[in-house]
């Protein structure tokens, strides 16, 4: 693997939020329930203060797996929104493949639940057909750390880049002169500690 620094880029990555569904979740236990929700919202958040593409897939709603998380269909009404029949695989979905062929995006932002199975299969395809894939790590979640390791493990071996979400804005952001205010409010309100520092750049001003 080459040891060259690829950075995000605002411009060519696409944003892929996977079984974010009603039933999943309730296995995520790597991450409290509101913690997880949060670091969800916030990758949901910065891809669209960014302008990223992003597509939406649930797995057989109709089973235990339930229907994606409202938030996510609130956030994103217009997305590309593909519920498989079946496929436990995302990329074995030809639907799927294809809206993000036609982004013309080679850089994969990718969340989802459980992280072993719906984030590391897709992950582990994309990487196999050229893809960069950068998983979010705070916003996949599973049943518990042992299983989390053991996929982050395998999914980095094949060249994924592990980040969690608020790298993910930085290294998109680039440069705090670009929006300070913009990038600055969408993180304190994720993130209660940032609040305080936004609140103290206020009071310099």
């Amino acid at each position: 693997m080459s040891n060259d620094y690829k950075r995000l880029n605002k411009d060519d990555a696409v944003v892929l939020l996977v079984d974010h569904q009603t039933g999943l979740i309730s296995l995520v236990q790597d991450f409290s329930p509101n913690e997880f929700k949060n670091n969800v919202l916030a990758l949901g958040d910065l891809a669209k203060f960014f302008g990223l593409p992003t597509i939406l897939t649930t797995s057989f709603e109709q089973g235990p797996n339930g229907p994606l998380v409202p938030e996510l269909k609130e956030l994103f009404p217009d997305a590309p929104y593909i519920a498989r029949p079946g496929q436990i695989n995302a990329w074995d979905n030809e639907d799927f493949v294809k809206a993000i062929k036609a982004t013309g995006r080679k850089q994969l932002i990718i969340a989802g639940v459980v992280t072993d199975v719906c984030v590391a299969f897709p992950t582990l395809s994309a990487i196999a057909e050229g893809y960069e894939v950068f998983v979010v790590t705070d916003a996949s979640g599973t049943f518990n750390e042992t299983v989390q390791q053991a996929a982050w493990a395998r999914m980095s071996a094949a060249g994924a880049q592990l980040m969690n979400w608020f790298s993910v804005a930085c290294e998109l952001h680039r440069d705090w002169r670009n929006d300070i205010e913009g990038l600055g409010n969408l993180l304190s309100q994720r993130i209660p500690n940032y609040r305080n520092l936004m609140n103290s750049y206020a009071a310099l001003k």
